[in-house]
């Protein structure tokens, strides 16, 4: 009996072993898939990646110092964490656990939990003040330590919530760039998890066991309209296999003639032509509907080997 129970604990374990290689093989590929797709790092880089403690951040940093290693080219890692002096943030769990790693690292202590507190009415959400704060701290230490690059652990999930809170209650038809320059030209921003589902990134930090720190600033917020936005796309993926993977892709897939943008598409110079008109008529076209098989995980991304 014990044998039976051995060999089946044995068998159990390598199938675990075998998903969460395949996983980390996924993730990998797309982070080198969005790198090489949006020219996101460059030899002799310097990359400061915006360390939270929360379970992207954490990806992020993993697979950046794996891509570190098999890269062609050169580029340096430091990990930057914001302490915002939240009451009971367990400040020495990141830089324990940055030591072991032996990686690069700068620990910012500003009390912008003070300033949100004193600004924001109970009650309120905090999240807009809380992201300037940090944002503008977080680029004035990439200034003082020389990067290159800024880091975010932005995955697919997050551009497309971001597209539906700009549509429904924004008016703009925008969501979160794979890689931008900030507003005052001096830093450019990376999101290298940009292909990667936050469903994978969920389960790769739970079998990575990352030391995940919650955020207790805002609190749970459920009411957050961005918490409504992931529960509808939760749904929708739960209840309609492919639908995220099929709105992701109409990001990469734009055609600005059949939206209604006159600053995109020039409409009011619009003429006849002897010459075929490309994209002319084809918005009366039945939209091709692929085929999806949602036990196949690796029909979710497109996946180009980079890193083999």
């Amino acid at each position: 009996m014990s044998t039976v129970v051995a060999t089946q604990s044995a068998a159990s374990q390598s199938k675990a072993k075998y998903s969460f290689n395949k996983l980390q093989k996924r993730l990998r590929r797309n982070v080198g898939k969005a790198i090489d797709q949006f020219n996101m790092i460059e030899d002799g880089d310097k990359v400061m990646v915006c360390l939270s403690g929360g379970k992207d951040s954490y990806t992020l940093l993993d697979i950046l110092l794996y891509m570190q290693r098999i890269a062609p080219i050169r580029f340096s890692i430091v990990a930057v964490n914001l302490d915002q002096k939240q009451p009971g943030f367990p400040a020495h769990i990141l830089p324990d656990y940055l030591s072991t790693l032996g990686v690069d690292y700068k620990i910012v202590e500003e009390d912008t939990y003070s300033i949100v507190k004193e600004k924001i009415p109970e009650g309120k959400t905090t999240c807009s003040l809380c992201s300037r704060l940090r944002r503008g701290i977080l680029y004035r230490t990439a200034t003082e330590l020389g990067a290159t690059k800024i880091a975010l652990g932005h995955h697919r999930d997050d551009m497309l919530e971001t597209l539906f809170l700009n549509m429904f209650h924004g008016g703009k038809l925008k969501a979160m760039p794979p890689k931008l320059v900030t507003d005052d030209g001096k830093h450019i921003v990376i999101r290298p998890l940009a292909l990667c589902s936050e469903k994978d990134i969920t389960r790769y930090s739970r079998a990575a066991e990352f030391p995940i720190i919650p955020c207790n600033l805002c609190g749970s917020q459920e009411n957050l309209q961005r918490q409504n936005i992931k529960q509808m796309l939760q749904d929708w993926d739960k209840r309609f296999p492919g639908r995220i993977e099929s709105m992701f892709r109409a990001m990469q897939n734009v055609t600005p003639s059949h939206l209604v943008d006159g600053n995109l598409f020039d409409f009011k110079g619009i003429t006849t032509s002897d010459e075929p008109v490309a994209d002319g008529d084809i918005g009366f076209d039945a939209p091709t509907m692929p085929t999806f098989n949602a036990s196949d995980d690796d029909n979710i991304v497109q996946i180009v080997n980079l890193t083999d």
